[in-house]
């Protein structure tokens, strides 16, 4: 009996330690921005890059919106791009939805733009869901060169805030507050 307990004690750390390696290549989680070229003259500037070694974020996709028109992300190249995977039934997704409406609404003309990708809900799900929580900005469904690109997701909402040179500069995977959010995203406007 007892070596059963330490059987399964080693093959848990075993599969422990193998994951590890992957949860680190994940991307860059919580990378703070920082200044173009890293001198003093673009920090006082205020021209905010991410770190030398992040990843690009790919917007070369044509997706559909909740009205099934199409979308090309890549008119958001040159812009800072808030992409949320996440579900109308999603809990944790719904905490975060208020913030992303404020966000907006306060930085869109600033040049942020927030894109909603809809994991798994229907059209008309997400037209009536959207009404309903006052969602302003552009809600697209998944596809599978976006999941491919950016997944796999192990948990939603997950999000990646991307500067205008097209760097990953943050990734959340879980909700993440507003604060956290505003200042990831005023570092790079």
């Amino acid at each position: 009996m007892k070596s059963r307990w330490i059987i399964a004690g080693a093959a848990a750390l075993a599969l422990g330690l193998l994951t590890l390696p992957m949860l680190r290549s994940t991307g860059r989680e919580h990378v703070a921005p920082t200044a173009a070229s890293g001198t003093p003259e673009a920090a006082e500037a205020g021209v905010a890059t991410c770190d030398v070694e992040s990843a690009k974020g790919r917007l070369d996709f044509v997706v559909n919106d909740m009205h099934k028109a199409p979308v090309k992300l890549s008119d958001y190249k040159g812009k800072v791009v808030l992409l949320n995977f996440w579900a109308t039934w999603c809990g944790p997704c719904k905490e975060e939805i208020p913030s992303f409406v404020e966000l907006y609404k306060q930085y869109k003309d600033k040049g942020l733009v927030i894109v909603g990708v809809s994991i798994d809900d229907a059209p008309e799900t997400l037209r009536e869901f959207a009404q309903q929580w006052h969602m302003q900005y552009p809600i697209v469904m998944m596809q599978t060169d976006v999941e491919d690109s950016y997944g796999p997701f192990y948990g939603i909402p997950t999000s990646f805030l991307i500067a205008r040179d097209g760097s990953i500069c943050t990734k959340h995977i879980g909700p993440a507050s507003k604060q956290q959010f505003e200042q990831e995203i005023r570092a790079l406007l």
